[in-house]
């Protein structure tokens, strides 16, 4: 196979994203359409690039599903996601379990005849993103939004975007 022969970065489904939740966090979790995670308002934003380095996709997390998630893929107790949210602050462990999840998320976009993705950086909220990466937040096409409803956390919002 060739570059010539790949098909472009596909966006995930919505079933596709709350499966891999569902699968790294051990408990049910529900998917439901939603607004986009503007990073501005505090967001986790993981780049996935190409073998040369090309950011051809990014997911946004907001402040409540870094916590919600965080807490929940290691059996945190609920009352401290609820502080971060409340707060506005998550923990590190918090954001590093996120960073996790957010690095198997790089599976949704490798497909058979795709260009293979891999996690580069992971932001953190309210950290400065480079100027092509906030140009792809803030695009309309090619993107997923919605809210994952974590049993027993809650609920927090995640985009996934795809360069096109």
């Amino acid at each position: 196979m060739t570059a010539v022969d790949l098909q472009p970065t596909p966006v995930p489904t919505a079933f596709e994203v709350r499966e891999l939740f569902e699968g790294m966090l051990g408990r049910g979790v529900e998917w439901s359409d939603g607004k986009k995670v503007d990073p501005l308002d505090g967001a986790a934003c993981a780049t996935y690039v190409d073998d040369f380095g090309n950011v051809l996709a990014i997911a946004l997390a907001d402040v409540p599903l870094i916590a919600r998630g965080g807490s929940a893929i290691a059996l945190m107790p609920q009352n401290g996601a609820e502080q971060a949210v409340s707060s506005g602050l998550v923990t590190p462990p918090q954001f590093d379990n996120m960073s996790e999840i957010l690095n198997v998320a790089a599976s949704l976009f490798n497909k058979k005849d795709t260009v293979h993705l891999k996690l580069k950086d992971t932001y953190a909220p309210r950290e400065t993103l480079p100027g092509d990466v906030n140009s792809l937040a803030l695009q309309e096409g090619a993107r997923l939004d919605g809210t994952l409803s974590i049993q027993g956390y809650g609920d927090g919002r995640i985009s996934i975007v795809v360069a096109f």
